[in-house]
Order: structure tokens, then sequence, then C-alpha cells
């Protein structure tokens, strides 16, 4: 079991490995509460929909009320594409992430951020840039799946009863650049991140999130 009172805020997508981490954690007997940042309209339609049906299903697993907020992300997905280099959009959008979730997390009063992150499965999730992605957090963040491989992590989110959900349509980032760097360098994120301001940025997010309080069940 979690330390007595453990509450922690879970970074989730409508994807596969977010909510198998929320599992994991609510399997632990923590205070989980989800935390979807909105990419409209750089993501499929229906996300926040799935997100819904994933925190419903969570919620069963779990035997116990699961919040979810959900913060507006597309407009600084917009404005990193404007001023920042292309290359450098996963690992700033995903560090724009863990800022936002920071903040909410100490709001909320949880004591730590969770992902889904595996290391290696994507670009963004590499060594060299989940280094450059959290530096200079000052807040624990916790990867309950990092060194598992996508079948170990299928199989926790078939467990979970989120796998069918996630997979019913693919999501994908509109803003996903052809050759995303994979080998950040905090020195290069720093250039970049002095040609936006990164912390309006994370402000507008932070003051524009919403819990979403009626419960939705999946369909029978």
């Amino acid at each position: 079991m979690c330390e007595s009172g453990a509450k922690f805020l879970c970074l989730v997508s409508g994807g596969i490995d977010s909510p198998a981490a929320a599992y994991l954690m609510l399997k632990r007997g923590a205070e989980v509460e989800l935390l979807h940042m909105d990419n409209s309209p750089y993501s499929d339609e229906g996300q926040l929909e799935k997100v819904r049906e994933i925190r419903a299903q969570l919620e069963i697993v779990a035997d116990r009320h699961v919040e979810l907020t959900v913060a507006p992300h597309g407009r600084n997905q917009e404005m990193l594409e404007r001023n920042c280099r292309k290359g450098f959009q996963c690992v700033l959008c995903k560090r724009l992430m863990l800022l936002v979730a920071v903040e909410i997390a100490r709001k909320r009063g949880a004591q730590a951020v969770v992902t889904g992150e595996s290391l290696g499965q994507v670009a963004s999730q590499t060594i060299q840039n989940l280094r450059a992605e959290s530096t200079g957090i000052e807040f624990p963040i916790i990867r309950p799946l990092i060194g598992l491989d996508k079948i170990e992590i299928e199989g926790i989110a078939k467990t979970a009863g989120t796998y069918d959900i996630s997979i019913r349509s693919a999501s994908v980032c509109k803003m996903v650049p052809t050759r995303p760097i994979t080998m950040a360098r905090m020195e290069s994120v720093r250039e970049q991140e002095s040609r936006i301001d990164l912390q309006e940025m994370v402000r507008f997010s932070v003051e524009h999130a919403e819990r979403i309080r009626d419960p939705h069940r999946p369909r029978s």
C-alpha cells in the first residue's frame, strides 16, 4: 500500500500507457486525480470523451471516485510551433505539460505527478529527453511504467479495462514534427524557451483548468 493519505496527479491522454500508470497507483491504494491536457484543435476529435470513459472505468476497477481535470494545451502548442525550432516541439510540449501538472498538483495538495512514460517508446521518452524535460522541476515525478515494454503495458491496460477504450481510435497529435529531437540538451531547451513566455503559458493552462464533475459511464 502507498503511504497513508498519498495523493497523486496523473497526466492522462486517451492512449494506452497513461491510464495503465494511473491504474497501478490506484491499485496501490493512492488517491489519484487525472489531468488531461486538451490538445484541441491539434488532436483527434473525441479525445476528451475517451478520457471521460477511461476515468469511469478506473472508478469501477478502483471502486472509488476519481477526479478529472482538463486544462487547455492547444494554444501553447501553437505558440511553440510559431516561435521554436520544429524538432523541439515534443520535448517542449512535454515540459510544459509537466510544469502545468506540478502547479495543479500543488493546488490540489498532491504529493507527486504521475506519468505514463516508458523508456524509449516515443521520441520524447529517450533518457536524454526525459532528463531535459524534467530538469529544474523541484517536485516528485513518478513513472511507474518506465522499465516496461509495450506488451507488458498493454497487459496492465487490459487488466484495468481501459485498453479497449484507448484503442478505439488512434490518438494522433498533429504537431509532431517529422524529425523530432531525441537527444535534447538542457542548454538547447533553455535557448528555445527564451523565445517564449513559458511562465505565461503555464499560468494560462492552470488558470483555465476545469474539473469535470459529471461522472460518465461507458454504454452497456
